[in-house]
């Protein structure tokens, strides 16, 4: 059975008492109907699914490939309710009819809370998504006559990114476990990852999910099984002492199962009143309506964009589950994914596009894997945006460097490949950054260098700001023991100087102000 534990969406942790559904309001804090008080979830912990979902959406839809999505005029008259009272909540909550129980409390009003005020942007893409993936969804939900509203499982899974990969190993939109996709009849091999096919991965998730209802028979232990596997959620029930109600087992679940639920009965909130948050969905240049080719010879997509005048973006877009830009059609045949009336024009180009540059790409006629030969590596430069290359030094980290050129720490993962934000002293980076701005990030990219913790603290002239002494953190490095370092200064001095409320939020690879040079 599938098994997964995902970093990626760590969640808000419970302060006090477990719920079923909150029915009043009394001052800061919601009662349930047993009578248990409730205090508003963690912010760190939610920050973490925060900056997940950043990168989720980003990553692949929001920042790398602008040409994919353009604004649309939607209800832009409506007001944004940015204080909905607790009663409202759960009122539009009962209105919804759903075979789920919708509870209301803390965790669900976090949530409802990320998706409509902090996190609006990121919100709006995947509505705009939706009208392309929700379709594919709900036409095999309702054929296994499953509730329409485990639509919203990849909203929360994936961010609807079918290339979304998490640190445990899942892969796609329903975010399946390698073991478990092979398990429900995906192909995962050098050329092909089926757990990255909308439609495919859609039917196997709504295989588990099913035999996962044969074993609960109640849908939120169904959705807390999809995310930690049915192993936890049997072992929880076990220590409970047989009782199978989610929130009654909350607390024997795995950390990052405890926010799964009320993420997902978020997700189907906001989806249903996302009009009464003035959240505008943001349209996708994907096609409704599209059409598959059978391919029986390997071809390369760089062929069917040179040929067909396709950009490469949108064919990947429309193929995610190809891991290298190839289908590799040599003993059987293999889907190809177009617009509906590209897939005509296809067929009448068929053997012009294979042929075209057929020994650059498969010399021999054979399957070619080069280092690098990924959909990654071969990324094209977004609109307005030229490469730049960084080499990096002793102590640089992801995010200072993204933050040197300005650019979101997902897009720099992205577009180098980098798992886990791990780089090397040496390797080569390559960034996008606007282009008439490239003289100036090349300038950036001389200049800039890494910290090393253990050596002293260093002098640096940055632009403007080169009349102070400066001082990158360390492992380990507080603002305290920093003040220390500089004969005069204080740490309030140093909080004061960087605009820093917070001494605990500083961290390794930041580079602050210490005091003006003499």
């Amino acid at each position: 059975m599938k098994i997964k534990l995902l970093n990626n969406f760590r969640v808000i942790a419970v302060t006090i008492g477990l719920f079923i559904t909150a029915t009043s309001v009394s001052g800061n804090t919601l009662t349930a109907d047993k009578d248990t008080t409730l205090t508003i979830a963690s912010d760190d912990n939610l920050d973490r699914f925060a900056e997940s979902l950043d990168s989720l959406v980003s990553m692949w839809y929001m920042n790398s490939n602008p040409g994919l999505v353009m604004d649309t005029i939607y209800n832009s008259d409506l007001v944004h309710e940015s204080n909905v009272s607790d009663s409202i909540y759960i009122q539009r909550l009962k209105s919804i009819v759903s075979p789920f129980k919708l509870n209301y409390n803390s965790h669900v009003k976090a949530y409802i809370n990320l998706y409509t005020n902090k996190r609006r942007d990121q919100v709006e893409t995947m509505l705009g998504l939706s009208d392309y993936y929700f379709p594919v969804f709900e036409a095999a939900l309702d054929a296994k006559g499953l509730p329409l509203e485990l639509k919203y499982l990849p909203v929360i899974e994936s961010a609807l990114n079918p290339r979304a990969f998490s640190r445990a190993g899942a892969s796609g939109l329903w975010q399946f476990m390698y073991y478990t996709g092979k398990q429900y009849g995906l192909e995962v091999n050098s050329y092909v990852d089926e757990r990255r096919d909308p439609y495919k991965s859609t039917q196997a998730a709504v295989d588990f999910l099913s035999d996962l209802y044969d074993i609960y028979g109640d849908w939120q232990l169904v959705i807390a099984a999809y995310n930690c596997g049915p192993g936890n959620v049997n072992k929880a029930i076990r220590r409970s002492g047989g009782k199978r109600n989610f929130w009654e087992i909350f607390y024997l679940l795995p950390r990052e199962t405890r926010g799964y639920v009320p993420a997902f009965i978020a997700a189907t909130y906001v989806f249903t009143y996302h009009r009464e948050h003035n959240l505008k969905p943001v349209a996708s240049t994907l096609p409704v309506a599209s059409d598959t080719i059978m391919i029986s010879k390997p071809l390369h997509f760089s062929q069917i964009s040179d040929i067909m005048d396709v950009p490469m973006d949108v064919i990947r877009h429309l193929n995610p589950q190809y891991r290298r830009d190839i289908i590799p059609a040599q003993k059987s045949q293999y889907p190809l994914r177009l617009a509906f009336n590209l897939s005509t024009q296809f067929a009448s180009l068929e053997d012009s596009v294979i042929n075209y540059n057929r020994e650059k790409y498969f010399p021999e006629n054979q399957l070619v894997i080069k280092p690098g030969n990924t959909s990654t590596s071969s990324f094209s430069p977004p609109p307005g945006k030229a490469k730049v290359y960084y080499t990096v030094k002793s102590g640089d980290v992801v995010g200072l460097i993204a933050d040197w050129f300005d650019v979101y720490t997902s897009n720099l993962r992205y577009w180098n490949n980098i798992r886990r934000n791990i780089i090397r002293v040496g390797q080569k980076l390559v960034i996008y950054v606007d282009k008439d701005k490239v003289e100036y990030y090349q300038r950036v990219a001389r200049e800039k260098g890494g910290y090393n913790a253990s050596a002293s603290p260093q002098l640096a002239d940055t632009g403007h700001d080169g009349d102070y002494i400066y001082h990158t953190v360390g492992r380990g490095d507080s603002v305290w023991s920093i003040a220390r370092k500089y004969p005069g200064v204080s740490d309030s001095d140093i909080l004061r100087l960087n605009n820093i409320t917070n001494a605990q939020k500083i961290k390794p690879g930041q580079r602050l102000k210490i005091k003006p040079k003499s």
